[in-house]
């Protein structure tokens, strides 16, 4: 809350404009701006002091809606519940780490190193308020090192489940995609993740990470989403995660009886048709390549009609 303050220099009284927040469980100042000498201040309030007018800029719109969108999810309660906060352990909670870094992907995303200068900008203060001065890589990477594989799978679990519950999204289409993100990884540094494989982006001599997601199509919440290593084939990570996948998704208050799942070309695989083939609640959509369909390629359009479904009309 912005408050005036007096100092006192050399005797001599001069007005601060503050701003306390509790932060850590303590009150800290978050905010102050000098205003002057009570002779200063008594010329800005009769208006004959005549200078510049100084305006500090502070990105507040996109961070507000950010923290909106999390009160009901509360990410940082997530995470805090699963790996709690040390005995001796100060700063910002893991949770806390995890908000924060998240909040500035969806806003504007900066490496690690410049997180706190980006915080630092906007008012975070008074949506959430830091110690911005904790928000440093070397924090956040000594957090990450806390948290162990089981935990992370533990924390997504819950936080998609707290989503499902939040929205209960249906599920009679889902859509299924991969992509990589390449690494600048060295050779010789260890990881079961990172690998050489066929780079979407191009970039085949670098190491990469593989992710999947499944989303539904109406809402395009997300259900389920998975890492491997990036020198794995697509259609080889869908068969390894397909019973565990169509489990969670079967599982779900609104999943429909009748499930489609649509997949691009990456994905396909007589292993992967046939298992879809062995569940009859589960069927698929996926491109093809006009290799093997060369007589249906060739058919001219004359031949084809739009489908008479609700969302063809």
């Amino acid at each position: 809350m912005a408050h005036f303050h007096v100092k006192k220099k050399k005797g001599r009284p001069y007005l601060y404009v503050r701003e306390i927040a509790r932060v850590d469980g303590k009150p800290k100042v978050v905010s102050q701006i000098y205003i002057g000498s009570p002779a200063r201040v008594a010329d800005l309030a009769s208006g004959t002091e005549k200078g510049p007018v100084k305006i500090k800029v502070e990105e507040f719109g996109a961070l507000w809606l950010a923290q909106q969108m999390d009160q009901d999810i509360e990410l940082a309660g997530i995470v805090d519940n699963i790996v709690p906060r040390a005995a001796r352990e100060t700063g910002p909670t893991i949770g806390e780490y995890f908000l924060y870094c998240v909040w500035n992907r969806m806003v504007e995303a900066v490496s690690k190193n410049k997180i706190s200068r980006w915080y630092g900008r906007t008012a975070v203060q008074q949506i959430r308020p830091v110690d911005i001065g904790e928000l440093t890589s070397e924090r956040y990477w000594e957090k990450w090192d806390r948290v162990s594989e089981k935990a992370l799978q533990k924390i997504a679990q819950t936080f998609f489940k707290r989503i499902w519950q939040l929205e209960s999204p249906n599920a009679d289409c889902l859509l299924f995609d991969t992509t990589n993100y390449y690494t600048f990884l060295a050779s010789n540094t260890e990881s079961d993740l990172a690998h050489r494989g066929k780079s979407k982006d191009g970039r085949h001599h670098l190491r990469q990470i593989g992710l999947s997601l499944l989303v539904a199509r109406d809402s395009r919440l997300p259900l389920y989403y998975s890492v491997y290593p990036g020198n794995v084939h697509d259609s080889k990570h869908f068969e390894a995660i397909m019973d565990e996948m169509f489990g969670i998704v079967c599982g779900l208050y609104k999943t429909k009886e009748r499930l489609t799942v649509v997949i691009d070309k990456g994905m396909n695989s007589e292993n992967n048709f046939t298992w879809i083939d062995d569940h009859a609640r589960i069927h698929f959509v996926t491109t093809y390549s006009t290799y093997f369909a060369q007589e249906l390629a060739t058919t001219t359009l004359d031949h084809f009609e739009p489908e008479d479904t609700a969302k063809n009309r």
